[in-house]
């Protein structure tokens, strides 16, 4: 019952989670294209309001004309749309569904067991540090260097380092899928903490200072436009490693940090192409193509790194492997997820020689080819555990005792 109830709060946390990423992302990504593609007002008493740009659009049957005020309109409307919820909805759902998922059961998901270097108990707060320390890393070096000259290109260098010293300690401490997860749920917690500290109190301190009649400081919109910025590009990265999870030839790598690594490079580069793409139609910024190019490059270039050899016709390596000596492995980390007893995944259960005969091609996709099993923590099973089922498959997966 345990595990069904489980499974359920995964569902719908999952959800929850995507539903309100797509809101936050949604809308994330339109206002970097508007202010992309802001152009300067031409009616004259509109520049004397204070609007510095201006757009018109068509969508669904409507025009639409959106215009920007840099630091505070005439007067506030009755009526002010904040967008926070988004932010802390998919945080909540996600933090909430990282808990359902990993932390609560830290021991299979955390923890290598061919390699434990931590307790499960250690694992979480090691888990819990990573989202808190590297935020407060990450918010110290914008606050340090973030408003100098050049600033954001210095921050942008440290930021980009502070990530491949995570990647590569999250690899090493964490299982691989684990390691990807985490590494996503860091930078999304950075995002959220950014709308929750800086974007959102600081256009509440310019909202009190119109209420109030009086002058308002440019600081608040600055910040805010900064930390802003960084979350549209830590949104590809976030998303890679999100779906990532799925792909156990991918996290189970032996450089599986570097291709962390790479692959959300390649996606931030990538987002500065679509974010450079509406300047450049104006004439306000450099082709963007060479980031695109960039980014293309980079993904071609792992593709082919990690583009399996040819796999030789099917031939017995060593001796053939019986039913008893997989028996113990299956007991021990299959039927967790796959019995009558506890729950079905994908409606494959392993209770009887029969059921574990009628899946073996599965078996040996998902243990020995794809590295993908056990979920969540493919290195629980050692390689010589991993030779036995393919010893075992490939000598005709026998069942018979």
């Amino acid at each position: 019952m345990e595990s069904y109830l489980l499974d359920w709060a995964n569902l719908l946390l999952r959800w929850t989670h995507v539903i309100t990423a797509i809101a936050w992302v949604g809308s994330s990504f339109y206002f970097v294209f508007l202010d992309s593609s802001l152009t300067p007002p031409v009616d004259e008493k509109m520049r004397r309001d204070g609007v510095t740009g201006e757009l018109w659009a068509v969508h669904g049957g409507g025009f639409y004309h959106p215009v920007k005020y840099n630091v505070s309109p005439p007067r506030l409307p009755d009526h002010l749309h904040w967008f926070y919820w988004e932010s802390y909805t998919t945080w909540l759902s996600g933090f909430a569904l990282l808990a359902v998922s990993y932390l609560w059961n830290a021991g299979i998901y955390l923890v290598s067991p061919s390699n434990p270097i931590m307790s499960p108990a250690m694992a979480v707060v090691a888990a819990l540090a990573f989202l808190a320390v590297f935020w407060l890393a990450y918010d110290a070096i914008c606050r340090i260097w973030g408003q100098k000259e050049h600033g954001d290109a210095t921050v942008g260098a440290l930021v980009l380092v502070l990530v491949c010293i995570a990647a590569y300690l999250a690899c090493h401490l964490f299982p691989g899928q684990a390691a990807f997860l985490l590494m996503g749920a860091m930078l999304a917690t950075a995002m959220s903490a950014n709308v929750l500290f800086w974007i959102i109190p600081g256009q509440r301190k310019v909202v009190a200072a119109l209420k109030a009649g009086q002058p308002v400081d440019p600081i608040h919109g600055k910040r805010g436009k900064q930390r802003s910025v960084h979350n549209t590009y830590f949104t590809l990265p976030v998303l890679f490693a999100m779906l990532s999870t799925h792909y156990g030839w991918l996290y189970n790598h032996g450089q599986n940090w570097l291709v962390l690594i790479l692959m959300m490079f390649a996606g931030a580069a990538i987002r500065q192409f679509f974010v450079m793409r509406h300047g450049f139609k104006l004439g306000r910024n450099p082709h963007p193509w060479p980031y695109a190019a960039v980014g293309i490059a980079v993904l071609l270039g792992v593709l082919a790194w990690l583009k399996p050899a040819p796999q030789p016709a099917l031939a017995a390596s060593g001796e053939p492997v019986g039913y008893a000596q997989i028996h113990d492995l299956m007991q021990q980390h299959c039927l967790v997820c796959h019995s009558q007893a506890t729950i079905q995944q994908k409606g494959v259960k392993f209770d009887t020689p029969e059921d574990v005969k009628s899946h073996a091609q599965q078996i040996y996709q998902q243990v020995v080819q794809l590295r993908k099993m056990p979920f969540g923590n493919p290195d629980a099973l050692t390689s010589e555990e991993v030779d036995l089922f393919k010893r075992w498959y490939e000598g005709g997966a026998p069942v018979a005792p």
